[in-house]
Parts: C-alpha cells; structure tokens; sequence
C-alpha cells in the first residue's frame, strides 16, 4: 500500500478475521454467545456478592473485582470485534483506538495483579490458617486491591500515550482483532526501539514476576494440601488448585507470549487466536472456575433466588 501523508491518516482499518470470509458469519455467533455468557456469568456474581453480606469476606471480594475487570475487558474488545466480523470494512477513529488499547491495558493489567493478589489470600489461608486473620486484615485487603486498581492508570497512560505519539503515516489497516499494543505498534513509521526495550522490561517487571509468584503460592499450597489427612479434602483442593491455575496460566502465559516481543516472529492469525484466549476464552472460564463450582455461591445464589421467589409469591 502506498505510503500516505500523516495527516491524511485519521483512521484504522480492523481486519478481524477478514481474510476467512466464509467464517465470518458463523464466528460472529459464537463469539457473541460466549460474550453473552461471560456477561451474565459475571454479572450473577457480582449481584450475588453484593447482596450476599455473608459473602464479603476477602475470598470472595476479589472474586467481585475480578467479575468487575471480566465484565469491563470483554466490553472493551468483543463488541467492536463484533462490528468488524459484520461490516466488509471496519474502521475505528484514533480516539477509539486510544480508548481501546487503553482500557486493555488498564483492566487487562489490572487482572494481572488482582490474579497474584489472590493467590497471596489462598496462599495465606491455606498454609497459614491460624495466622489468616491477621496476614489478610481489611487493612492489608484494602491496599492490595487499591494497589491493583490504581497503579495500572499510571502504566495503561504512559504506555498508551506513547504508543500514539509516534507517526502513522500508512498503512493504516491492524491485522488484529484490537487496538493492542503490538497490532498498532506495527504501523508506526519511527523508530520504536526504546519502546520495545520499555515493553520488554515492563513485561517481565509486572506480568512475568507476578506469574512466577503466583506459581511459587501454588507450589506452596500443593504442598501443604499434601498434609490434609482426608484423601476427600485432599482430591477437592487438589481440584480448585488446577482449575485455578489453568485459568491463570491460560491468562498470563498468552499474554507474556503477545506483549513480551511486540514485534515477534508469530503470524497474524497466531496472534488473533492468542488474544482470543485472553479476551474471550478465560474471562468465560473464571466464573465457572472461581464461583460457580464454589458451595457457598451457590448456597447465597440459591438463598437469593428463594427470598425474590418469596417476594414476588406475595
């Protein structure tokens, strides 16, 4: 494609799944079910929670932040990925693009630290149960989900912001499903070496060190599992911990594989089909995984269906 004057480059072009136009219709409906479905799972969570004064413990209201991260970061992405997959050309405006590629790396980093702080809660009620009450005070709840809130807008700005103080001056279509870092950072015509060598090392500072923590709590916790007299007990840890670490590492391992090398040797659809997981797939798991296999959901879902049952009954 022909170079174009920077001025003249006021828009991108989403491609989406274009170059499968046979598929276009089916993807469109089984991303939109899964969205669907990722959004009245989280949505039932965050109402159950809420409501649910037994339920406001810490366990549970990290559960409540992270259905709230769930619910924003899909509605970030999958809506205008749907546009794309119903339009032959899809464009978005440098605002929106800005928009969306901030608010990706907003809630998507936030998750990032929200997972290792509840693994830290897992890892402190597990193998330290006595001490429980005091390592995870409301004090210390207080900071760690403050921490995981706000330090992601001081990093989603910077990063954003400097992403698009580079010139495009053409082409200007992103071979990706989103405005992410990577797909925009492609089309810059500069030299963006030092923002690689900023992404790299961010990558490893805030995604890489928190994956490996959070894989050092659950070895701790495996461990400690092990010493649990009831074979009964033993198999039920045993599950919530893979189940845990699946999604986690489902989340953190695509998203240090797309972020850690922006300009890496993956192909287009390679990195189409790893966004997916995390903007898609996990956010659909993590209601079943952390909630809705969870006893004590389930009981306050139910104690909260009987109560609206009641109500309307008379």
């Amino acid at each position: 494609m022909k170079r174009q004057n920077q001025s003249s480059v006021v828009e991108f072009i989403l491609l989406g799944f274009s170059n499968y136009p046979e598929l276009q219709g089916q993807l469109f409906g089984v991303f939109l079910v899964i969205y669907l479905a990722t959004f009245t799972g989280n949505v039932i969570i965050i109402v159950v929670i809420s409501l649910e004064q037994s339920l406001h413990v810490p366990l549970y209201l990290f559960l409540l932040n992270l259905s709230v991260l769930e619910v924003s970061y899909t509605a970030a992405i999958v809506p205008e990925m749907l546009v794309t997959l119903s339009t032959e050309r899809a464009t978005i405006t440098f605002a929106g693009c800005y928009s969306q590629m901030y608010c990706i790396l907003f809630f998507g980093g936030t998750e990032c630290f929200l997972l290792g702080a509840m693994a830290y809660d897992r890892y402190s009620a597990i193998c330290h149960p006595l001490n429980y009450p005091v390592i995870m005070n409301k004090s210390v709840f207080k900071k760690l989900l403050i921490f995981s809130w706000v330090s992601w807008i001081v990093v989603a700005t910077v990063q954003t912001t400097w992403v698009f103080s580079f010139p495009f001056c053409g082409p200007n279509e992103i071979d990706h499903i989103s405005c992410e870092t990577p797909a925009v950072l492609e089309l810059a015509c500069a030299d963006t070496y030092f923002f690689e060598i900023y992404a790299f090392t961010g990558t490893i500072l805030i995604v890489l060190v928190p994956f490996l923590l959070i894989l050092l709590s659950y070895v701790r916790i495996l461990f400690a599992i092990l010493k649990i007299p009831s074979n009964t007990g033993r198999q039920k840890a045993f599950s919530t911990c893979a189940s845990h670490l699946t999604s986690v590492t489902l989340f953190y391992g695509t998203a240090i594989m797309t972020y850690l090398q922006p300009k890496s040797g993956y192909s287009p659809d390679t990195k189409k089909l790893m966004s997916l997981s995390y903007s898609l797939l996990t956010p659909l798991l993590n209601p079943l995984i952390y909630s809705l296999r969870n006893s004590e959901m389930k009981r306050a879902f139910l104690k909260l269906w009987r109560r609206k049952v009641n109500l309307h009954t008379f």
